[in-house]
């Protein structure tokens, strides 16, 4: 099941990036702390 988590994220993140170019800093900084987040739970 995580194996899906992080390209449906990125996925998600691009779509909503394509339609909503001002929201693009917000996506990142959400992206990345879920990654790091998830990154240190999966350890």
């Amino acid at each position: 099941m995580n194996i899906y988590l992080t390209p449906a994220m990125a996925l998600i993140a691009g779509i909503l990036i394509l339609f909503f170019p001002r929201v693009l800093n917000f996506i990142v900084a959400v992206y990345l702390i879920l990654v790091g987040i998830l990154g240190f739970w999966m350890k």
